[in-house]
C-alpha cells in the first residue's frame, strides 16, 4: 500500500481526488495538505474537510497551509467551480477541526517520520511543498516521488487549447507560484508532471451509461460526481473539468496509465505573455543541460482512467 500526501486546493476536481484516495485500497492517504489556489486558503481548508466527512473519514488530518504564493499576490482564476467550491453541491459545514500543524509542518513530519516511503500527490499551487523543502531541505532526499498535476508541454492540441492559466499557454497550479514550482522542479526529488496534455483530455468524459450509474447509486459521492458534471456542462464546459486532478491520484495508483518520458523543463518566472510556462527543451543539440529532467506525461489511456474513477466513485 503506497503512502501519499495530498496536496491541494479544493476545487471539485480536488474533491474527487480525494474521494479516489480514500476509496482506493492501493493507496494510505496520510493527510490532506490545502492551499491557496482555486479559492483562498479559507475555502480549501473547509471543503477538505467536507469531503473527509462525506466519506466517513474525519480521522484523516487535515493541515491549512499557505494563503498566498511564495513572493507574489494571489491571481484571481478565471474558471470557477460555484460558490462553495465544489461545484454547488453545498456540504454541510465541517465539524473536525484542523489538524494543530499547518500543512508544511505535517508535510515535514510525516515524511521525516517514513522516510523514503511517502510519494506527495499535488493538485495545486506548489506552494506547501516549496516552502517545506526550504524550512526542511533534508526531506528532499526522503520524499519517494511527487506525482503533480503540474504544466502543459504543447505535446498534443489539448496542452494549450485547454490552458488553464490566465496567459495564453499556462497551467494554473504553475501560474499561480511559478517560483514554488521552480523550486520543486529543481529539488532533485523524482517527479512525475501529468500537465494538461494528459490531465485535460476531451476523452475524458461520461458516457449516459456512466450518468445513470451515478443517478442509481445510494453513494453521497456519486450524488456529488454527478451535481459536479451538470454544473460543468450548465456552464458551457465539458464533465472533464470535473476529474481533471483525480489524474494524479489515478497515476499514484497505476502508472501504467500514463505513457511519461523524461524530459528538460524550465519553469518561466518573469512577468508577461509566458508567465508560468513550463518551456520543456527536446532539440537534439545545444539542449540546456541545467535545465531539471522531470517525468512529463505524453498520454493517457482515458478509458482504463476513467473506469478506475467509476469503481472507486461507486465502491
Amino acid at each position: 500500500m503506497k503512502k501519499i500526501i495530498l496536496d491541494c486546493d479544493p476545487g471539485m476536481d480536488d474533491s474527487m481526488a480525494i474521494v479516489m484516495a480514500v476509496k482506493s485500497p492501493d493507496l494510505k492517504l496520510m493527510a490532506v495538505t490545502t492551499v491557496n489556489g482555486n479559492y483562498p486558503i479559507e475555502v480549501t481548508c473547509v471543503n477538505a474537510r467536507k469531503t473527509l466527512e462525506l466519506l466517513g473519514r474525519a480521522d484523516i488530518p487535515v493541515g491549512k497551509g499557505l494563503g498566498k504564493p511564495l513572493v507574489r499576490d494571489v491571481p484571481k482564476d478565471p474558471f470557477t467551480h460555484g460558490r462553495d467550491g465544489q461545484a454547488e453541491n453545498f456540504l454541510p459545514d465541517p465539524i473536525m477541526p484542523l489538524d494543530k500543524k499547518d500543512a508544511v509542518d505535517l508535510i515535514i513530519d510525516i515524511v521525516k517520520a517514513n522516510p523514503g516511503e511517502v510519494t506527495l500527490v499535488s493538485t495545486a499551487p506548489m506552494s506547501n511543498i516549496a516552502l517545506a523543502m526550504i524550512k526542511a531541505p533534508e526531506i528532499k532526499e526522503m520524499i519517494q516521488e511527487i506525482v503533480a498535476i503540474s504544466g502543459a508541454f504543447g505535446l498534443n492540441k489539448y496542452a494549450f487549447l485547454n490552458a488553464t492559466g490566465d496567459t495564453p499557454q499556462s497551467e494554473w497550479n504553475v501560474y499561480v507560484d511559478p517560483e514554488a514550482a521552480d523550486i520543486v522542479y529543481n529539488s532533485g526529488v523524482k517527479l512525475t508532471a501529468l500537465g494538461l496534455d494528459v490531465a485535460t483530455y476531451f476523452d475524458v468524459n461520461f458516457n449516459d451509461d456512466d450518468l445513470k450509474k451515478l443517478e442509481e447509486s445510494h453513494k453521497k459521492e456519486a450524488a456529488f460526481l454527478l451535481q459536479a458534471i451538470r454544473f460543468t456542462n450548465g456552464r458551457g464546459f465539458d464533465a472533464y473539468c470535473t476529474v481533471i486532478d483525480c489524474m494524479a491520484v489515478a497515476y499514484a495508483i497505476d502508472a501504467s496509465l500514463v505513457e511519461t518520458m523524461d524530459a528538460h523543463v524550465g519553469i518561466e518566472t518573469k512577468d508577461g505573455l509566458t508567465l508560468g510556462m513550463t518551456v520543456i527543451d527536446r532539440r537534439h543539440h545545444h539542449v540546456w543541460e541545467d535545465l531539471p529532467v522531470v517525468s512529463v506525461g505524453c498520454s493517457a489511456d482515458c478509458g482504463r482512467f476513467l473506469q478506475l474513477l467509476m469503481e472507486l466513485v461507486l465502491k
